[in-house]
C-alpha cells in the first residue's frame, strides 16, 4: 500500500523520494533514520533559542532528547510528550509556587521543605500508573524553581523552553515516521517464516534435529516478546483495540506451542510408515506452509491478497488410510492448521489498518 505522503507529492519527487517512503526501508534502516532525525532536531532547537536570545534555551534541547532521544516510533514519541508536557506543567506550576514563597517570605529552609515534600509525593505516585508523569514533574520542579532561589522570570523561561522542546520534539516525529507498526509487520513475518521452516521439518525430516528446532523455538520466543513490547504502539498507531493485537499475540504462542509438541509427539518415521504419511500429510504440510509463507507475505509487502484461505484441511477424510501411531500427530496438525487459519482470518479483518 503507498504511503499517504507519496500520494500527495509530484511524480519526479516521489521517485526521488522512493527509497525514504518505503516502509521496508525504513524498518531496514531504522537506527540510521533516528540518529538523522535527533540530529536535525537538535540543530533546529540550537537554532531557534540561540537566533532568538531566549534564555536558558539548552533546556529547550534537553528536552528534545527524553522526548525523541530514545524512542523511535511515532506512538511512543506522541505518548511521552503528551505525558511529558502534563509532567513539566505540573512542575512548573510547583515551582513556581516554590518561587513565589521564596520571594514573599525570604525563608529558605521552608522552600527546601517543601521541594522535598513535592517530591516525595511525585516518588509516590511515581511507582504504578501514570509514574512517568510524576517522575517528571519533580525533575521540572528542580528546573524551574532549583533549590528555590531561582527568579519567578526565571522559572517561566525555563518551563518555556521544556515546552519548545516537546513542540520541536512532536515536529520531528511527524518527519519520516518510524511507526512501530513496521516493526510488528515485520517482526509478525519473520517469525511466521520461521514457523513454515520448523513446521516442514517436523513434518517431512526423518533425522530432526531437536537441538536445531530448540534453539529455534528459543528465538521465536524472543520474536514474541519484542512483538508484545510493540503492542500499545501499533494500537494507538493504526487504532486497533489491544484485544485484537492480544488475539494475534495469543494465536502466535498457542501455534508454537503447538509445533513444540507435535515434534514431541511424533513417532519414528520407518519406510512404510514414511510412503503413508506422505502421501495423507504431503498436501497438508503444503497448505501449512503456503499459509504461513502467504501471511508473512502480505505483511512484509502490503499484499492483501495473500491472505485469502488456502483451501480445506482433507485430512478428517484420511483418518482411517492413517496408521494407528500417527492419529495423535495428525489430530495435533489439525489442531495447528485451525490456529494458522484463525491467525489469517484476525489479520486480514484489520488489514486495512496495518497496512500502512
Amino acid at each position: 500500500m503507498t504511503s499517504p505522503l507519496s500520494t500527495h507529492l509530484p511524480p519526479v519527487l516521489r521517485r526521488v523520494l522512493r527509497p525514504l517512503l518505503d516502509p521496508a526501508r525504513r524498518y531496514r534502516y531504522a537506527r540510521q533514520i533516528h540518529a538523522a532525525r535527533v540530529a536535525l532536531g537538535l540543530l533546529t532547537s540550537i537554532a531557534l533559542t540561540t537566533g532568538i536570545h531566549l534564555p536558558h534555551g539548552e533546556w529547550a534541547s534537553i528536552t528534545l532528547l527524553v522526548v525523541i532521544g530514545g524512542l523511535q516510533h511515532h506512538g511512543n514519541i506522541r505518548k511521552k510528550a503528551a505525558e511529558r508536557a502534563l509532567g513539566t506543567l505540573i512542575g512548573a506550576g510547583a515551582g513556581l509556587l516554590i518561587i513565589l514563597q521564596q520571594s514573599y517570605f525570604h525563608v529558605p529552609l521552608l522552600s527546601y521543605v517543601l521541594i522535598v515534600i513535592a517530591c516525595a509525593i511525585c516518588a509516590y505516585q511515581a511507582i504504578g500508573k501514570g509514574g512517568y508523569i510524576a517522575l517528571l514533574s519533580a525533575i521540572t520542579i528542580f528546573i524551574v524553581a532549583g533549590h528555590g532561589e531561582n527568579a519567578v522570570a526565571d522559572g517561566l523561561w525555563r518551563a518555556a523552553d521544556v515546552l519548545i522542546g516537546i513542540a520541536i520534539a512532536l515536529l520531528f516525529s511527524f518527519a519520516l515516521p518510524l511507526h512501530a507498526t513496521y516493526s510488528w509487520r515485520y517482526k509478525l513475518a519473520e517469525a511466521l517464516r520461521s514457523c513454515a521452516r520448523m513446521h516442514t521439518a517436523i513434518a517431512t525430516d526423518a533425522a530432526l534435529d531437536k537441538a536445531e528446532l530448540q534453539r529455534a523455538m528459543v528465538l521465536q520466543g524472543g520474536l514474541l516478546v519484542q512483538l508484545r513490547s510493540l503492542m500499545p504502539s501499533v494500537a494507538k498507531e493504526i487504532n486497533v483495540s489491544m484485544e485484537e493485537l492480544e488475539a494475534i499475540q495469543h494465536g502466535m504462542r498457542v501455534s508454537i506451542s503447538l509445533l513444540e509438541v507435535l515434534a514431541a509427539t511424533r513417532p519414528c518415521f520407518d519406510d512404510e510408515s514414511r510412503a503413508v504419511i506422505q502421501e495423507c500429510l504431503g498436501e497438508e504440510t503444503r497448505r501449512i506452509s503456503a499459509m504461513l509463507i502467504g501471511m508473512a507475505r502480505a505483511l512484509t509487502h502490503g499484499v492483501v491478497a495473500r491472505l485469502e484461505p488456502r483451501g480445506d484441511s482433507q485430512l478428517e477424510r484420511m483418518t482411517e488410510a492413517i496408521p494407528a501411531q500417527w492419529a495423535g500427530y495428525v489430530s495435533l496438525t489439525l489442531r495447528l492448521s485451525g490456529e494458522f487459519d484463525a491467525l489469517r482470518q484476525r489479520l486480514s479483518e484489520i488489514a486495512q489498518r496495518w497496512n500502512i
